[in-house]
């Protein structure tokens, strides 16, 4: 009898180890047929979808196939294909990506370079340069807030993410773009 009991529970925990296969898989030629904003910012839909799954580097491969094929070199498509390659730990391939989002100087009138600059200094570790873009971009934020009267929630979603940067100093950039937040 204990024997068979051993057996099973043996059994038993072998088939509870066992991770779970996540199907990451996607039909390409739907993907392609979407529009920028049906790809992009549908958050049920494109590659959100595959992401949403736990599927960060298909979902990443997934943009870089989509801007390769239609050939767009929207920064917003850089900039999330980057997301998820940090997500996934591939930080010099993100970093090269971000790099690719700034605006020029004077078009940047919403502290865009402040975020890349505060993002790539979180996955570089440098302290320094996170603080410092920091306290520009509050610094940019006050001074839009005065000339044009900004509701409170209308400005400060990318700052609040290098707030939590802050916090979560050291720590994956998931855990700093997911936990640490307010």
């Amino acid at each position: 009898m204990s024997i068979i009991l051993s057996s099973f529970l043996l059994l038993s925990s072998a088939q509870a180890e066992e991770p779970k296969t996540i199907d990451c898989s996607y039909d390409l030629d739907a993907m392609l047929a979407l529009d920028l904003q049906q790809f992009d910012q549908d958050q049920k839909g494109g590659w959100r979808a595959l992401a949403s799954k736990g599927c960060d580097l298909e979902a990443a491969e997934l943009i870089r196939e989509w801007r390769f094929r239609k050939r767009s070199h929207e920064n917003i498509l850089y900039w999330h294909e980057g997301q998820l390659r940090a997500f996934a730990g591939q930080t010099q391939q993100a970093i090269d990506l971000f790099s690719l989002t700034y605006e020029p100087q004077d078009f940047d009138d919403f502290g865009w370079n402040h975020y890349v600059n505060g993002t790539i200094a979180y996955l570089v570790k440098n302290r320094d340069i996170l603080d410092k873009s920091v306290e520009r971009y509050k610094a940019l934020e006050l001074k839009k807030r005065e000339k044009q009267d900004l509701d409170q929630e209308e400005w400060p979603v990318n700052l609040r993410i290098l707030i939590a940067f802050q916090k979560c100093f050291g720590k994956s950039y998931e855990e700093g773009y997911t936990s640490c937040r307010d």
